[in-house]
């Protein structure tokens, strides 16, 4: 037998009366259905915490890894190679088990889960819990404003019947105007603004059983809830500068609800230090920061430069990720800045303007006016989505080198991205991820790489690395 054993920490925001419900749903809703990968389970309470312990068996039914998870805050994972034959990364992908089967259950209690979020001095909004009212707006300016690209290259024809040659310089230079001001349009769309003198997002959270959310979101209309968090806000925040326990649980009585401290959790966070902390890292003047007061787990960094940037986090972002881990992705949101990528995809979509209106049109006229002009946007549409996920590597990468926690940005994106990474289980949709109208790379190629790097992370060309990597990826996914 080997002795090669390796732990893992992972940060969870599940409360700690929830751990074992948290590992009783691993064994029952991830490890018994999959008994041609797991076997031997047993359940346990080892140095007064639950614990699960259980095989990992290959295709052939050989035992060859033994794993130990431990409901702790942090979880603690060990996993032990019986077999020295295995490769690194059939024990990363346990590891990437007990994520998946740990955000799956974090996303059920969320479900039946009141969160409040303030920001002192400011409008006392409801959370979203979608985010569909900002969706498209955040959707063309955010990242590397892809999608506003795509909607100007399927705009270029129109323009073309009314104001016929002029189409692509007139539209390259309202896209220029658009792509220039993107900072001051972003932060128009959040909802707070985070200054030096007033830098903290409070947080909390109450976790109710599925059949109290149900019936408190009927017995309370959205007006309520908007009062309720109006009065903590009043006589705790402003008053003392943080949320008080006893005085939401006094609320909460009064509005009808029972409340088990067990189940509360507070958190302040200092978002402008943490915005600071990269931004220092990055050599960067600081940029503007806007808070979006949705539940939605999401950050971007916009504008045509550093000087002109603006930084978007969402309070979901706030509750799913540790400090460190915001931090790294907002290494990923620089990226974009550092590399003004922005302005390079749009020089990419503007070279596409050019090149069908003054070289297809002039010389190929026929395209345009048969089957052969979809034909021709989709290949167009898929190299440019396709060299998008150069850039969006390319950040992974910078966030690494200037952050120094290749590893932290790795298991923040495994949280963010679980869904994509359980399906992504399945050859077929890592195929389809690759060609897909999505910028990002599929999950699995960006955790896998970032967990092979070493610091402190020295990358002399991470673009033309990125693009390397992306494209071997790619057809490795065959």
């Amino acid at each position: 037998m080997s002795d090669k054993a390796v732990s893992y920490a992972i940060e969870t925001a599940i409360p700690p009366n929830y751990l074992g419900k948290l590992l009783d749903y691993i064994h029952q809703k991830h490890l018994l259905p999959q008994e041609q990968r797991f076997v031997n389970i047993s359940k346990a309470i080892l140095d007064g915490y639950p614990s699960l312990t259980f095989n990992v068996i290959d295709s052939t039914g050989k035992k060859n890894l033994n794993v130990e998870i431990r409901g702790s805050k942090p979880i603690h994972v060990k996993v032990l190679s019986i077999d020295k034959t295995v490769p690194e990364e059939r024990i990363n992908e346990v590891k990437q088990d007990v994520i998946i089967a740990m955000e799956l259950f974090e996303e059920k209690i969320r479900k039946s889960t009141l969160y409040f979020a303030w920001r002192e001095g400011e409008e006392i909004i409801p959370e979203s819990l979608h985010g569909k009212e900002k969706k498209a707006i955040n959707r063309m300016f955010l990242e590397t404003q892809i999608f506003l690209f795509v909607v100007f290259i399927g705009l270029g024809m129109f323009l073309f019947l009314i104001v016929g040659w002029l189409a692509p310089v007139i539209l390259m230079a309202i896209q220029f105007v658009f792509v220039f001001y993107s900072n001051k349009i972003i932060a128009r769309s959040g909802d707070w603004r985070i200054t030096e003198s007033n830098p903290t997002i409070h947080l909390l959270e109450y976790h109710l059983a599925v059949e109290e959310h149900d019936a408190f979101i009927k017995m309370y209309t959205k007006e309520q809830l908007i009062q309720m968090k109006k009065e903590i806000y009043e006589r705790s925040i402003s008053k003392k500068g943080e949320v008080d326990c006893e005085i939401a649980r006094e609320i909460f009585r009064k509005y009808g609800l029972d409340c088990n401290p067990e189940n509360l959790s507070i958190r302040k966070v200092d978002v402008y230090q943490i915005v600071k902390k990269v931004a220092d890292k990055f050599s960067f003047p600081m940029p503007e920061v806007v808070i979006s007061n949705s539940m939605i787990p999401n950050a971007a960094a916009s504008g045509p430069s550093p000087g002109r940037g603006v930084v978007l986090i969402t309070t979901g972002l706030l509750v799913q990720l540790e400090d460190d881990e915001i931090v790294s992705v907002l290494g990923h949101e620089f990226g974009h800045l550092k590399g003004r990528d922005p302005l390079l995809l749009y020089g990419l979509t503007g070279a596409e303007f050019l090149f069908r209106f003054y070289v297809l049109f002039a010389f190929l006229p026929f395209i345009f006016y048969s089957y052969f002009f979809f034909l021709y946007f989709w290949i167009v549409m898929t190299m440019i989505y396709f060299i998008a996920k150069f850039f969006e590597a390319r950040a992974d990468l910078v966030s690494a080198i200037v952050m120094g926690q290749p590893g932290v940005l790795a298991e923040a994106l495994e949280k963010i991205g679980f869904k994509r990474l359980l399906n992504e289980r399945v050859p077929a949709f890592r195929l389809q991820e690759w060609i897909s109208m999505e910028p990002h790379p599929p999950t699995y190629f960006r955790v896998n790489r970032l967990e092979k790097l070493e610091t402190p992370v020295k990358i002399k060309h991470p673009l033309i690395q990125s693009a390397k990597d992306v494209t071997k990826g790619f057809l490795t996914s065959f």
